[in-house]
């Protein structure tokens, strides 16, 4: 059963159950000087490579914001879902909500190690795990982490103005530090998405994620790296380049990339599986005894839960 809420109430005096979602739920982006690899546009709607996509105003989707358990039922559970600022009709906010709700099945039942997706061209070995990948939300995660990567892309296109921005100070740094402008870009960075903040109000038999922030952030690639080196060997002279372009994108562009994360229609998939996430999170800390807990949780029982094309992950990668 799902009720719809339009907002929470802002009078809950609740004690704050507050955690760091310490989930291996990460996304990476390798920058080459080029866009991302090929992909059918039929793979679930993506656009294709080349296609600008632009930052866009900040939106709310529908998301699950709380549940309430029942002590005589252990397996019975009302999820309780705002519209957000979405439009859509009755029906089509039940199938909506039903999604939702399947995230967080997967969630609980998937173990936290293997909660993960990784769209990088040189760790074609570690994409998604296999049975993550097969489930909904694996699926939509790894599509998130493709948009992430044709929004940085975006970002750095020189007719942007941002991309302009982020280009003038490659530039600039270049001739001060090399005395030219001249230099290799074909070195990679790597941009993770991670949990920053999870915030739960519970009592007694409620719970209500009230405040989620994910965090945008920078860590070198090290095996595509090697990789790259391995085949290049003057690559490996390119770790001051390889500073200057990481540097000016940690300033210039993952501050609009994290708001984006946060805000923007891009990646509303992803606030919704991360409110999804938290709650599953929080029933595997406190309710790990109960009968759904020990029968369920962490047990990969992903029945229910999978797309029905089970290629969709590996047609993402490769396509």
């Amino acid at each position: 059963m799902t009720g719809h809420f339009q907002k929470i109430r802002k009078t809950f005096a609740y004690r704050i159950f507050s955690a760091f979602i310490a989930f291996a739920f990460s996304f990476s982006y390798i920058v080459p000087p080029v866009y991302a690899q090929g992909i059918s546009p039929t793979v679930m709607n993506l656009p294709v490579p080349g296609t600008l996509v632009p930052l866009t105003p900040g939106f709310t989707p529908a998301r699950i914001i709380g549940m309430t358990l029942y002590a005589d039922n252990p397996l019975m559970f009302d999820f309780m879902v705002d519209p957000g600022e979405t439009t859509l009709s009755e029906q089509a906010l039940q199938d909506e909500s039903l999604t939702l709700v399947k995230y967080f099945l997967a969630s609980l039942t998937v173990p936290a190690e293997k909660l993960w997706v990784n769209l990088s061209p040189y760790e074609n070995d570690k994409i998604v795990p296999q049975e993550f990948g097969q489930t909904e939300m694996g699926a939509e995660l790894l599509a998130q982490d493709y948009m992430l990567k044709q929004l940085t892309a975006s970002l750095m296109n020189p007719e942007d103005e941002l991309g302009k921005k982020f280009w003038d100070r490659v530039y600039e740094k270049a001739r001060k530090t090399f005395g030219t402008t001249e230099i290799p870009m074909n070195t990679f960075n790597k941009i993770w998405i991670l949990p920053e903040k999870a915030v739960v109000y519970a009592d007694g038999l409620n719970a209500f994620v009230i405040d989620s922030r994910l965090k945008v952030l920078m860590e070198e690639d090290y095996l595509a790296l090697e990789h790259h080196s391995a085949e290049h060997p003057e690559a490996a002279s390119k770790d001051v380049a390889s500073g200057i372009s990481s540097a000016i994108i940690k300033e210039v562009l993952l501050p609009e990339i994290e708001k984006e994360v946060n805000e923007g229609k891009t990646f509303a998939k992803l606030r919704q599986i991360y409110n999804s996430l938290i709650l599953a999170a929080w029933y595997k800390q406190n309710l790990r005894e109960s009968l759904l807990g020990q029968v369920y949780a962490d047990k990969a029982k992903t029945g229910g839960l999978t797309v029905e094309d089970k290629e969709t992950t590996q047609k993402i990668y490769l396509n």
